[in-house]
């Protein structure tokens, strides 16, 4: 992992929570709803209480949707149980606490606090996996063979107790020095045995490091953190979960996946003419993915090639299909049909598409407001996607352009990842340029000027305007 801080002032984001419309507080109803719920929480007949889970998130999470337990079965098979909050049992269906969690899609995240799908006494309560209490769950139970093949799944829903919190770092450390937890202690060697399943079946994973800010006293620090390998692992236990609730709804001819186009060829042949000028390896026979999975993106010329990559991943969206099962129910990026089904606190459509896996496994009719959920969920997701990102990507502009705004003038180190496509002939020219990454701070923005694609340059910053939340560079 790389983790580069750059300090930076006082931030107001009031700002940018107006423009983007972001509810402040619950409507009372629906926190009421909350509260009564989280006061008396249900207790399935199933307890599943000796199980020792164990939670791994980001330092300092409380809206814990998700806990596991890896085992080895005898011979050289897995058996994965995975425990994922169970939402739907303390929400209404037609109360005010369901009608305001389609108001909001799911959780968005800013530096100076979430705006959460549901209220506190649910999400950071008792909904929440939190260690040390019995809490309701959905339990998927994963029997995989060794070499990583599913071959039995069960779900029910149980009553189930997290032993453990762990955070990425600490856990990765204790992976570093052999100690993880026992119930988690296999999770290196599954999670590379599925990551190598899904290169080998087309997968495509892009590990850039991401830009973040994190509190510093009265300040925020911008930060540059890269992946840690236990993060990519547990990711993968998450969409082992979410292939088996695809398999489920398209048996049952009735679900919601989430989807995208497989890379077109032409978009795969224009990364393939980027790897030899950028020095990247590109076996015969070897995916896209394959290539990508084998880079070190701290270099230079391999984030511009994983930069070049992102464009083989477009158009993800969620399709619900009824009795006629969708033409194209794969996930390019997973390269298998997919379902979000693993985090319910902070997405609504996990809720739904858990509910009819539960009643497609137990061999009952899915309930009527779920399957009434289905149709309208895709175009609700979409719109809290897009209001999501912009909050991510928007708070990072204004700290980028708070801590700039006073530097203008001043030349730095950067790499190049991206650069102009030649102008097509119906776009309207704008000056040539791309995109630069800088090495102090950890700033990534548009400069103009002649750039060589991941090629180190100097770069001129020429504006920097926190009101408009707006960082340009010009090469000198």
């Amino acid at each position: 992992m790389v983790i580069r801080r750059v300090l930076a002032p006082r931030i107001d984001f009031q700002a940018l929570r107006r423009e983007l419309e972001l509810p402040d507080g619950f409507p009372v109803a629906a926190q009421r709803e909350a509260d009564l719920a989280a006061a008396d929480p249900p207790r399935p007949a199933v307890d599943r209480t000796d199980i020792p889970f164990v939670t791994i998130d980001p330092a300092g999470s409380r809206d814990l949707d998700q806990a596991m337990h890896l085992a080895r079965r005898p011979g050289r098979g897995f058996r994965v149980t995975y425990a994922i909050a169970d939402v739907a049992a303390h929400v209404r269906p037609g109360g005010a606490l369901e009608e305001e969690t389609w108001r909001r899609g799911q959780t968005v995240y800013l530096p100076d606090g979430t705006v959460p799908l549901h209220p506190a006494s649910l999400s950071e309560g008792a909904a929440s996996l939190l260690p040390d209490a019995d809490r309701a769950a959905v339990v998927w139970t994963i029997d995989l063979d060794g070499d990583g093949v599913t071959t039995a799944v069960r779900l029910e829903r149980a009553l189930v107790r997290s032993r453990t919190q762990l955070d990425y770092t600490g856990a990765q450390a204790a992976a570093d020095a052999g100690r993880l937890p026992e119930p988690i202690a296999l999770l290196p060697e599954l999670g590379a045995l599925l990551t190598a399943r899904g290169l080998r079946r087309g997968a495509i994973n892009l590990p850039l490091p991401e830009q973040d800010l994190e509190p510093d006293g009265d300040g925020w620090r911008l930060v540059l953190r890269g992946p840690v390998p236990l993060e990519e692992h547990n990711a993968q236990i998450s969409l082992l979960t979410g292939m088996a609730a695809a398999d489920i709804m398209l048996a049952g001819r009735v679900g919601l996946l989430r989807t995208m186009p497989a890379p077109k060829p032409e978009a795969v042949e224009r990364l393939r003419a980027a790897a030899a000028p950028l020095g990247v390896p590109w076996p015969d026979g070897a995916g896209p993915g394959e290539v990508i999975a084998g880079l070190d993106p701290t270099r230079p010329r391999a984030a511009a090639f994983v930069d070049q990559a992102a464009e083989l991943m477009r158009g993800a969206a969620y399709t619900a299909f009824a009795g006629t099962l969708p033409d194209r129910p794969e996930h390019g990026g997973v390269a298998a049909a997919y379902a979000h089904v693993t985090a319910p606190l902070r997405r609504l459509a996990d809720r739904y598409a858990t509910e009819v896996c539960l009643a497609l496994h137990d061999g009952r009719d899915v309930p009527d407001w779920a399957r009434a959920a289905l149709p309208r969920l895709p175009e609700v997701m979409a719109a809290t996607d897009r209001t999501a990102s912009a909050a991510t990507r928007g708070a990072i502009e204004l700290a980028e352009a708070v801590l700039l705004e006073h530097r203008v003038g001043e030349t730095f180190d950067a790499a190049v990842l991206d650069v102009d496509a030649p102008p097509n002939g119906r776009s309207r020219p704008r000056p040539q340029g791309g995109t630069v990454a800088l090495d102090d701070p950890p700033v990534r923005a548009r400069c103009v000027g002649d750039l060589p694609l991941g090629e180190r340059v100097r770069v001129r910053l020429v504006t920097a305007d926190p009101a408009t939340r707006t960082v340009a560079f010009e090469r000198a």
